[in-house]
């Protein structure tokens, strides 16, 4: 394999194209820095309109198609135990030749986890090869390497092998669960699943990964006078507290399950018996039949307490991300991208992880794919957040060659697999 790989590198309008790459590598960063200054939190559907403005415009020059989707309402618990309505951004489609025999789906993320009101908002170098900032890794990064490597692969005649297409959702860091159909859907018309979360500093990418669920557990009970009607009243805090230990009890009952009560919040006042406690969890499940296991026995954790004494408790969430086990064709696409990262003297290796991204949501549709092919950096989802700059380019070229490999028919077998596979 590697010897194929090796002469579509030495093809001379391969190698110009990858030339080109090297030679934006300061727009990519500046353009990375731009782009961190605007703030995406997942709730900030302005800064949110702002990226999808400034990516547009970025990709003008691949001449996509493009379809802007409307994501449906969501709905979240808030700090008094209610329910209520929130409101998603917009996934942006792009797309180019659609009726082509060979399709890859490329996947990522506008929105970060900052806030508008994080302190985290400006991107800092720390070194002549490390920038700190919001997004810079996770995953704006990821993105300016998607336009890089198409932006190669379209000077190159084997391009026209090829239907691209660019999902960009705005809710993935709250756990895709708006633009999650589109994901699905889009993934049954792909052949292959590029998506790009950063890799570890060293260059490795994640392989298979765990499910993940976040949940919400609001106990309601009665208020009373600590001191005059103590026992008049529901400690609502005490009953979410047995709870909280029933749930964590479940950690280890499956293998590598664990269970993270993360957030609670209750009562007023000391001298105020609590009428109302929560608490937000977050599950990760390694086999797709834990869920079941973890469902029953939350279930029944809420049975033992709901409409007993007088309490009420309802739970609100569940298993957003199923566990991404790696089928036959994904384990020959991962082998695929490392061949060619070896023609470029980039070495590929690939460990399981606990974390999850939409490659979980591609895998539950069917697709192989490879989620972790954008920047190297690390310390995502804190104020620690940095990118390795010299992996813009490097990574770009990694993609590039591997869409080319695509198009020139190197990753035949492993559509043909994934046919078995289904």
């Amino acid at each position: 394999m590697s010897a194929t790989f090796a002469d579509l590198k030495n093809q001379p309008d391969v190698q110009s194209a990858l030339s080109g790459i090297d030679a934006r590598q300061q727009q990519m960063v500046d353009t990375v820095l731009a782009w961190s200054r605007v703030n995406s939190g997942s709730r900030n559907l302005g800064g949110l309109d702002e990226m999808e403005r400034l990516i547009l415009d970025a990709f003008k020059v691949l001449s996509p198609e493009v379809e802007l989707i409307d994501l449906d309402d969501g709905e979240a618990v808030n700090e008094a135990g209610e329910v209520v309505t929130v409101k998603n951004g917009r996934t942006i489609r792009l797309f180019k030749r659609p009726t082509a025999n060979r399709k890859v789906l490329m996947t990522g993320h506008t929105d970060t986890v900052f806030a508008l009101d994080h302190k985290f908002q400006e991107p800092v170098w720390l070194d002549d090869n490390t920038i700190n900032g919001p997004g810079v890794a996770d995953m704006k990064g990821g993105i300016i390497v998607i336009l890089n490597a198409l932006m190669a692969f379209e000077e190159t005649a084997l391009a026209q092998n090829v239907g691209w297409e660019i999902l960009l959702s705005p809710d993935e860091e709250t756990g895709s669960l708006a633009s999650a159909k589109i994901l699905a859907e889009r993934a049954k018309a792909a052949d292959i699943g590029l998506t790009y979360e950063p890799a570890l500093a060293d260059g490795t990418l994640a392989g298979a990964r765990k499910g993940s669920g976040n949940y919400t557990l609001v106990v309601r009970g009665k208020a009373a006078h600590a001191g005059r009607e103590f026992f008049n009243g529901r400690n609502a805090v005490v009953a979410l507290s047995s709870m909280i230990t029933a749930l964590a009890s479940l950690t280890g009952e499956r293998e590598d399950m664990t269970v993270n009560p993360a957030v609670i919040k209750g009562g007023v006042a000391p001298n105020v018996v609590p009428d109302m406690a929560w608490c937000r969890f977050n599950v990760r499940l390694k086999e797709p039949e834990h869920a079941e296991y973890f469902e029953r026995k939350v279930r029944e954790i809420v049975a033992a307490w709901d409409g007993v004494d007088r309490y009420t408790v309802t739970l609100h969430g569940g298993i957003n991300r199923p566990p991404k086990a790696l089928s036959d064709a994904n384990i020959m696409l991962m082998e695929a991208i490392k061949a060619c990262g070896a023609e470029l003297g980039i070495k590929v290796d690939y460990v399981p992880t606990g974390g999850c991204c939409e490659g979980n949501n591609l895998a539950a549709a069917g697709l192989p794919n490879v989620d972790t092919l954008g920047v190297r950096g690390g310390m995502i989802h804190s104020a620690d957040e940095f990118v390795c700059v010299d992996s813009f380019k490097e990574r770009a070229k990694l993609s590039a060659l591997i869409l080319m490999a695509f198009a020139s028919g190197q990753l035949d077998d492993v559509v043909k697999a994934k046919g078995r596979d289904a």
